[in-house]
């Protein structure tokens, strides 16, 4: 009896460590979330979340004491190698397509988890557990399949433009609403295993009708959402085995996901519903400096010894990065380049669009990589504060986020997306390689402004001939 006594008293102190340790962990992921809103403090961030995880995950391996810890530690080996080669690998062009990866893998790890809980315990789960079992699984294929398609898209395997199906908003609310009425099936009859394959199919095909609809221009928006999905997915698998830490952490990527989905939603001016079902996709054209626009203009260019010329004149310039300094690889030219403008007592800033790029955050990481000073990193109101005052604005890769259409041209796909108004710089350049369209497939009234010069040619070859015809001035 007396051996009895000390065992409970024993695995009751265990279990107060345990939480202990769970909200040393959840206090870690919120500061280290915390962290990540700023571009300074960023890094730190990531390692206080990434210990949180790492308090949680021992936490939770000491408590399953049953488990066998060398497949724990081949499972270790086995993702640590995957992460290693794709971090070192992986190049920045390529970085929203990974994170859409990341996305998946955790929806589907989480609906794992789910369904593992259910074949181990099955009837011997909660009816809320059970139900959350269904739901899980729900949502965490959903995120699977959905990121799958994201990362297609971003990748150039599947084609940006909308695929839109007939009656795609009935399909999807079938198979949502299938989808919870087996759900709440296996809630009432907990050996009611068939539901779980047939939720595992409804929701793997839901995740590609949600997301094949989606534009190129709006892929930044459903990658903030699948993150979001991913956290809820996390969450309830939490609930199902009863993790605290799993709880928290997934909540935490969930709101978080949410909030930054709404901030570019705004950043867009458009609503989430408008986001998943208006399908502003991608529409490629081709073209050359000179020839006529949509608007009704002829397009000017210019030559890189011309920009240097106009940018060695200037007082105040400003930069601003779109998707194509990403594939260029040219943040390290531009640093050098705005190094060698500041050393002529040149003013330089950079106007930085949220959805700009293909995911969000994704020039602040590229420019945080050439280690430009944070303090020059403006968002859209502050760098329309200063733009009028600038003499040149610098405009590299960017498309749809610098288009003067969206303010008057309200028979545009992305009339009213807030925009820089490089167009109010006394003069304009824009790197690019061809006339062809942004993400949005809208052609650009920048391109044909009496202020505007076209650059042709690779942005990262552009502004190296500018550095070197700078030196020479």
């Amino acid at each position: 009896m007396g051996g009895l006594i000390q065992s409970v008293l024993a695995q009751s102190a265990f279990d107060t460590w345990r939480n202990l340790a769970y909200i040393v962990a959840a206090v870690l992921f919120i500061s280290g979330l915390k962290k990540l809103s700023s571009p300074r403090t960023a890094r730190t961030g990531n390692g206080l979340a990434a210990l949180g995880m790492l308090v949680a995950v021992l936490a939770t391996m000491l408590h399953l004491q049953a488990l066998s810890y060398v497949w724990i530690l081949i499972a270790l080996v086995i993702g640590s190698g995957i992460g290693v080669v794709l971090a070192a690998r992986v190049q920045m062009t390529q970085m929203p397509q990974l994170v859409a990866l990341y996305n998946g893998s955790g929806g589907v790890a989480s609906a794992l988890v789910a369904i593992a809980e259910y074949s181990r315990a099955g009837s011997l789960l909660s009816a809320d557990a059970l139900f959350i079992v269904g739901l899980g699984t729900l949502i965490g294929c959903v995120t699977f399949s959905g990121s799958i398609v994201a990362a297609g898209k971003l990748h150039g395997k599947i084609s940006g433009k909308p695929v839109i199906l007939p009656n795609q908003m009935l399909i999807n609310a079938a198979l949502i609403v299938v989808a919870l009425l087996l759900s709440i099936v296996l809630m009432q009859y907990p050996g009611a295993w068939w539901t779980i394959p047939i939720i595992i199919i409804g929701s793997l095909a839901l995740g590609v009708t949600l997301t094949m609809p989606i534009g190129g221009a709006d892929m930044p928006v459903m990658v903030s959402l699948l993150n979001s999905y991913s956290g809820l997915a996390a969450s309830a698998a939490g609930f199902i085995i009863g993790n605290l830490a799993l709880i928290v952490s997934g909540a935490l990527v969930g709101a978080s996901g949410l909030i930054l989905t709404a901030i570019m939603c705004k950043a867009m001016n458009r609503s989430l519903g408008n986001v998943l079902f208006a399908g502003v996709g991608t529409a490629d054209s081709a073209g050359t400096g000179g020839r006529e626009s949509t608007f009704g203009g002829t397009v000017k260019s210019a030559d890189p010894e011309d920009v240097a010329i106009i940018l060695d004149s200037a007082q105040r310039v400003m930069i601003v990065p779109g998707y194509g300094l990403a594939v260029a690889q040219a943040q390290h030219i531009v640093k050098e380049l705005a190094g060698k403008l500041e050393a002529r007592g040149i003013a330089v800033m950079y106007g930085v669009h949220p959805v700009a790029g293909r995911m969000p955050g994704h020039m602040n990481v590229l420019l945080a990589e050439a280690d430009v000073p944070y303090e020059q990193l403006l968002e859209i109101e502050p760098a329309n504060a200063e733009i009028d005052r600038c003499d040149a604005a610098l405009v590299i890769g960017a498309n749809d986020v610098v288009n003067p259409a969206t303010r008057h041209d309200k028979n545009s796909p992305i009339y009213g997306m807030p925009i820089i108004d490089v167009d109010k710089a006394r003069t304009v350049f824009v790197l690019k390689r061809s006339m062809a369209a942004g993400y949005a497939g809208v052609d650009n009234e920048l391109f044909v402004l009496d202020n505007t010069l076209m650059v042709f040619g690779d942005a990262k070859d552009t502004l190296q001939k500018i550095n070197t015809a700078l030196d020479e001035l």
